[in-house]
C-alpha cells in the first residue's frame, strides 16, 4: 500500500499539478497554442506536449491545427462535450441570456425586453424560463448545465449574491439571486455587478486580453465601472468598487438616484443625454442619437463629445488612483466610437499624471453588447472544476 500512496513530492502528484495547471490555463483563456501554454504555465514545451496528448486522449482537451505568425501550431481548447454553462445579464431594460460550451464557444444567445423598474422575482422567473427554453433548443437538458453566471446593474456582495446598496436597482434590494434562480434551475448560480463582468470578459477575451490592470467603463442607460487589478476582479468591501458612475462631477448638480448631487451618471446617463437634446430634437433613443451623429448632426455629435469629456474627468481620477495599463469603454455609448472616445482620451491625457511610458491606452471594447453576458459565462466556467474527465460545480 505504501508504494501506491501519493505524497506531495512524488512524480504522480507533480504530474497531477501540471495537468491541473494546463487545464486551468485553457479553462480561463478559452484557447491557447501549446507554445502559449508553455509560456503561461512555466512548463517545458515537451511537458506541455505530453500532457496535452494525454488529456486529449482522455477526452478533456481538444486540439486543432492553426497558423500563428506564418507558423503552424496546435490550438488547445477544452473538449466541447464536457457540458454547458449559462450567462444572464439583467440590464435596465433588457435581459440577455447566452449558453456556451466549456471551450467558450457560444451555442445560443437571446435578448428579451424587460419593463422599466422590473422586480427581481418576475425578472428572475423570466430569466429561468428563457434559460431552460434555450437549453432545450440546443438539444440539451439542465443536467448538462454545470453553472450559471448572472450580472445585474448594481453593486453586488459576491459572498452572498445580494445587491449590496439600496435604491440603485429598484425592486432588487436584498434579493437572494443565487437562491431564487438556483432553486428554479437546480444549478449553482454566481452573481456579480454587470460592469465587473464586462471588465472580466474584456480582460480575458477582448480588448484588454493579456493586461493585468484594467479599468472598464460601461456607459449606457446608466454608467458603471469595473476594475481588474493584478489579473483579478477587485470588488472592495461589499462589491461597490469601481462605481465610477457615482463619482461627483458637480457638487451643485442634479440629484442622482443614489441620493448624491452631480454624479457622473447625471451628465452621461441616457436620461441626461436625451433630455439635453429634447428641446431641439424631440424624443430620441440613445441609438437614434448615435445614428444621427454618424450622419453629421452637429447637436448629437456635440452631446457625445461632451459625454466623452465628462467620462474622461472621472476616468482620469481613477487612473491617478490605480495606474492601469488600459481603459476599455463598453456599453451602448461606446458604439459612438471616436466621437466619444476622442474627447474622452484627450481629457484623460490632460488630467492624468504624466508618465514616462506615455498616456494610458483608451480603447473601445471588443465584445460590444455581449461583454457583460460573456463575463457571466466566464464567472460560471471559473466555478467549474475540470479535472481528468471529472466535472463538478
Amino acid at each position: 500500500m505504501g508504494e501506491d500512496r501519493v505524497t506531495p513530492g512524488s512524480q504522480t502528484s507533480l504530474r497531477e499539478a501540471n495537468r491541473a495547471r494546463i487545464v486551468n490555463a485553457v479553462q480561463q483563456r478559452g484557447s491557447l497554442t501549446q507554445v502559449e501554454l508553455a509560456g503561461v504555465t512555466g512548463l517545458s514545451p515537451a511537458t506541455v506536449s505530453n500532457i496535452v496528448n494525454e488529456l486529449t486522449g482522455s477526452g478533456v482537451l481538444h486540439t486543432a491545427p492553426t497558423t500563428r505568425s506564418g507558423r503552424r501550431a496546435q490550438q488547445v481548447t477544452l473538449a466541447r462535450n464536457l457540458g454547458l454553462v449559462a450567462g444572464l445579464h439583467f440590464g435596465t431594460r433588457s435581459l440577455r441570456v447566452a449558453l456556451s460550451d466549456v471551450a467558450h464557444r457560444i451555442v445560443a444567445e437571446q435578448r428579451l425586453p424587460l419593463p422599466p423598474d422590473h422586480r427581481a422575482d418576475s425578472g428572475l422567473e423570466r430569466g429561468a424560463m428563457l434559460t431552460a427554453e434555450m437549453v432545450a433548443s440546443v438539444g440539451a437538458t439542465m443536467s448538462e448545465v454545470l453553472a450559471v453566471g448572472v450580472g445585474v446593474p448594481a453593486p453586488v456582495d459576491v459572498r452572498t449574491g445580494q445587491v449590496s446598496t439600496r435604491g440603485l436597482l429598484r425592486g432588487w434590494d436584498g434579493a437572494a439571486v443565487p437562491e431564487i434562480l438556483g432553486a428554479r434551475l437546480g444549478v449553482p448560480v454566481h452573481v456579480d455587478n454587470d460592469a465587473n463582468l464586462g471588465a472580466l470578459a474584456e480582460e480575458r477575451l477582448g480588448a484588454a486580453r493579456g493586461r493585468r490592470n484594467v479599468v472598464y467603463l460601461r456607459a449606457s442607460h446608466g454608467v458603471g465601472g469595473g476594475l481588474v487589478l493584478n489579473g483579478e476582479l477587485y470588488h472592495g468591501r461589499v462589491g461597490a468598487a469601481g462605481e465610477v458612475g457615482h463619482v461627483t462631477i458637480d457638487d451643485n448638480g442634479t440629484v442622482c438616484r443614489c441620493g448624491n448631487r452631480g454624479c457622473l451618471e447625471t451628465f452621461v446617463g441616457a436620461a441626461a443625454i436625451l433630455e439635453t437634446l429634447r428641446p431641439t430634437h424631440g424624443h430620441l433613443t440613445l441609438r437614434d442619437v448615435i445614428t444621427r451623429a454618424e450622419q453629421g448632426d452637429p447637436g448629437c455629435r456635440r452631446v457625445l463629445s461632451d459625454a466623452g469629456r465628462h467620462l474622461g474627468v472621472a476616468a482620469a481620477s481613477v487612473c491617478n488612483l490605480i495606474d492601469p495599463e488600459i481603459v476599455v469603454v463598453g456599453g451602448q455609448l461606446a458604439e459612438a466610437g471616436e466621437m466619444l472616445l476622442g474627447s474622452l482620451r484627450a481629457t484623460v491625457m490632460e488630467r492624468a499624471i504624466p508618465s514616462t511610458s506615455g498616456p494610458v491606452e483608451v480603447v473601445q471594447g471588443a465584445l460590444g453588447a455581449s461583454a457583460e453576458v460573456r463575463g457571466a459565462l466566464v464567472v460560471a466556467l471559473d466555478r467549474v472544476s475540470i479535472t481528468a474527465g471529472v466535472l463538478a460545480p
